[in-house]
């Protein structure tokens, strides 16, 4: 439902079919481990809203206050601290299901050597079903609740519950799906050859509905994805009639609940390998952020903003998972942001104030848009 909205407010111009972007897997596991799903789909409807409300003003303004905001030092300051702070979850498979784990870690990465084109884009889809394959020949599928799925069904809905203690741990979601929308439009622009830089606020305003209605229905955030967006570029199709026809499909789907039942039966041991890749490649993208666009450690500014952020966020999510200030729950990225943020822009202030750091031409730079994954 979200990619046909997404389609209906773009009018037809960006091809695109929604995923659920990784920024949203530590808040929605904070926020369920203190109230539950609903308090999950309260944060996913929050955070849809601050993106459209967003997108609206990028729509009159232009996208050059996010550049400022998020210069490529911060946001990959952001992006690898994410990334980073998800690496706890797969211990638990890497201690109770080694072969499994790293059997599945071991089948992606070389999967996406192996291959090339659609298939080298779908390594993880490929690792994935090896991993399935290992884990089923050690006894640890369960098919029970497969067999007692029906055929046909209607799908779980689950109203959102608004919580004031869990709004700060999405935060960070909206700076990176700024940075993730933004960089998607203009990617799909070059390779359709058209320039997409007016759809950027119909596209964050979309982004932010279909978020809005995910969480409203019981479902995950959204945002346009960066690997759908491979695929697209692997098979050159870029007719938007494509999505719309993949988006019925999906519907679909979420009428057959074997189906569902059967995604369900993926071992914890497999999606532990799965994590070890995509957390690892998320972490890494931050400095892949840096990388591509120049960003000079040797300014103090950006040197001192990065480390900050970074060690604030891993030091609360090594130390206690979260930290309870008044009514709000601040996990270790939401307060890793806001420390990268409040650092880099107090620094640069101060330094051009007093004059004593040369301004780094890197720091005002949009960031690549054709990096961000």
């Amino acid at each position: 439902m979200g990619t046909l909205l997404f389609l209906l407010i773009t009018a037809n111009r960006v091809p695109s079919y929604l995923g659920s972007s990784f920024a949203f897997i530590a808040p929605v596991a904070g926020a369920m481990s203190t109230n539950g799903i609903g308090g999950a789909l309260g944060g996913i409807v929050i955070a849809g809203a601050a993106l459209f409300v967003v997108g609206l003003v990028v729509q009159k303004t232009g996208t050059g206050w996010i550049h400022a905001l998020m210069p490529p030092v911060v946001m990959g300051t952001i992006v690898a601290l994410i990334g980073l702070n998800l690496a706890t979850s797969t211990f638990p498979a890497m201690k109770a299901l080694p072969l499994t784990t790293f059997g599945t870690m071991l089948a992606i990465v070389l999967c996406s050597v192996l291959f090339r084109g659609l298939l080298g884009r779908l390594s993880i889809l490929l690792g994935l079903v090896v991993g399935y394959l290992l884990a089923l020949a050690q006894g640890q599928v369960s098919f029970q609740a497969f067999d007692d799925a029906a055929w046909l069904g209607l799908p779980a809905f689950h109203l959102p519950e608004f919580h004031v203690n869990t709004f700060l741990l999405f935060l960070p979601v909206v700076f990176v799906l700024i940075a993730e929308n933004v960089g998607h439009v203009k990617t799909v622009g070059l390779m359709t050859g058209q320039n997409l830089d007016k759809m950027n606020g119909r596209a964050l305003m979309a982004d932010g509905a279909a978020s809005m209605v995910a969480g409203f229905g019981g479902g995950s955030g959204t945002t346009t994805y960066a690997e759908n967006i491979g695929v697209m570029a692997s098979s050159r199709v870029y007719s938007t009639a494509a999505y719309w026809v993949a988006g019925v499909v999906a519907i679909l789907l979420a009428f057959l609940p074997k189906f569902g039942a059967a995604v369900a039966t993926i071992p914890p041991g497999v999606l532990g390998g799965a994590g070890i890749v995509l957390y690892g490649m998320i972490g890494v993208m931050g400095a892949r952020i840096w990388v591509s666009n120049k960003v000079d450690f040797s300014n103090t500014v950006n040197l001192m903003s990065a480390g900050a952020g970074l060690i604030t966020a891993l030091a609360v999510n090594s130390a206690t998972g979260d930290l309870q200030w008044g009514p709000f729950s601040v996990g270790g990225i939401a307060l890793g942001t806001a420390v990268t943020l409040a650092v880099f822009h107090l620094m640069r202030a101060t330094a051009r104030w007093r004059r004593t750091e040369p301004a780094d031409s890197t720091e005002l730079d949009a960031p690549n848009p054709g990096k961000l994954g």
